[in-house]
């Protein structure tokens, strides 16, 4: 069954709640399903925590990309239809490379990332998967990052982790964003 738990609130009451709906639908082509199941039900304030998380990953030192291989392994795990497809929709518009996303989940026998790259993965695969850190996985990580890179790529797990479980727990999936990515990238291009 692929629709909300919840039925979606199609036409939101309030100044704030329709600001997000137009806010939603600018920035990426429409009003995402978490905004009219979950955030139109509850207090301002919990989309101001939810926003923060990403005003806050604006603070972040590592690369976008970086930051976004992450993520989807988070949500590939987690098996979150709804964030796999915005964050890919998100590699789209950010011109990332689509191929490395394509092989994520065969990371650790794909040519297309590096050693660093793989030990990050694994790192993430194992905190998110088993909820679990060995020292030497976690030593072998920081040959590669330094203190705060290890703290934010927790950051980034924890957070996705956030994402994920709302829209799990609502039975939120893909807002089909990958094809609203493409078509916008493709009508800038003429």
């Amino acid at each position: 069954m692929d629709t909300p738990f919840l039925t979606p609130i199609e036409k939101p009451k309030g100044f704030l709640a329709k600001f997000l709906y137009f806010y939603s639908k600018k920035k990426i082509g429409k009003v995402m399903t978490p905004l009219k199941v979950m955030v139109n039900r509850l207090p301002f304030s919990f989309a101001v925590f939810a926003g923060k998380i990403s005003q806050l990953d604006k603070k972040l030192q590592l690369p976008a990309e970086t930051v976004m291989l992450v993520r989807q392994k988070v949500a590939e795990i987690n098996v979150c239809l709804f964030c796999i497809d915005i964050g890919r929709a998100k590699t789209i518009e950010s011109s990332m490379d689509q191929a490395k996303f394509d092989a994520l989940s065969a990371y650790e026998t794909s040519s297309l990332f590096t050693k660093k790259e793989k030990v990050l993965l694994d790192f993430v695969t194992r905190l998110a998967r088993d909820r679990k850190m060995e020292k030497d996985l976690f030593d072998e990580l920081a040959r590669y990052y330094d203190e705060r890179s290890i703290c934010e790529i927790i950051w980034i797990t924890a957070t996705e982790f956030y994402y994920n479980i709302t829209n799990i727990g609502l039975n939120v999936h893909s807002d089909m964003l990958c094809d609203i990515a493409k078509m916008r990238k493709r009508q800038k291009a003429l």
